[in-house]
């Protein structure tokens, strides 16, 4: 039984930093990668952190239902791939969705027993020097990073678990124990040690 997690972040909490050190630490784990029709940052490549695609290509698996969910952000299209996560699943990987909170509700829908995981950052003065510190947006794109970063975080109240990225080693930690707490949950423990369990109680 493989597990299916959702981490969600506004724009500039580290999400995708701490994603990347947790798949770096923690065996049979991976990211679904994501289609997006947005353009390919220069440190980016196709088919490792998305599949950028036009917006026609991706009309075109949406109107299959090719997607478990999909969301407009920053003018952007982004979409995971339903047969993607159900084949990494079904070959026993734990597989990791970086989605926003629309798109968590979304996948609840066709997979309910995910664990939700939100990121928010220690504070809003902190939030809007990493968004500047990145040097990637101008002041107008970042104070609509920073509106929607606010309006983002009201629904954190919507997931399972909410990490505060302070110090980045100890996000990093809290991350890999909501993790490996889901694996030792009790239905996963019998299906992993059936015949031990089963020999320790038989009278």
């Amino acid at each position: 039984m493989a597990n299916l997690f959702i981490i969600a972040a506004p724009s500039g909490c580290g999400k995708t930093s701490l994603v990347k050190a947790l798949i770096e630490k923690t065996q049979n784990l991976c990211v679904s990668v994501s289609h997006t029709t947005r353009t390919a940052r220069s440190d980016e490549t196709h088919g490792k952190n998305y599949f950028f695609v036009s917006k026609d290509a991706f009309d075109e698996i949406n109107d299959s239902d090719g997607f478990i969910e999909s969301a407009c952000v920053f003018d952007n299209y982004y979409g995971s791939a339903k047969q993607t996560v159900k084949d990494l699943l079904a070959a026993g990987q734990d597989v990791i969705l970086e989605i926003d909170w629309q798109g968590a509700r979304q996948v609840e829908k066709s997979f309910p027993n995910i664990t939700s995981i939100f990121i928010i950052p220690p504070s809003i003065e902190s939030l809007r020097a990493r968004l500047t510190g990145r040097g990637q947006d101008d002041t107008s794109i970042i104070e609509r990073r920073m509106q929607d970063a606010v309006s983002e975080m009201q629904h954190y109240n919507e997931f399972d678990y909410l990490v505060i990225n302070d110090d980045f080693e100890t996000a990093l930690n809290d991350l890999s124990n909501i993790i490996h707490s889901q694996r030792l949950d009790t239905e996963q423990q019998f299906s992993k040690h059936q015949v031990l369990l089963e020999t320790l109680i038989q009278k």
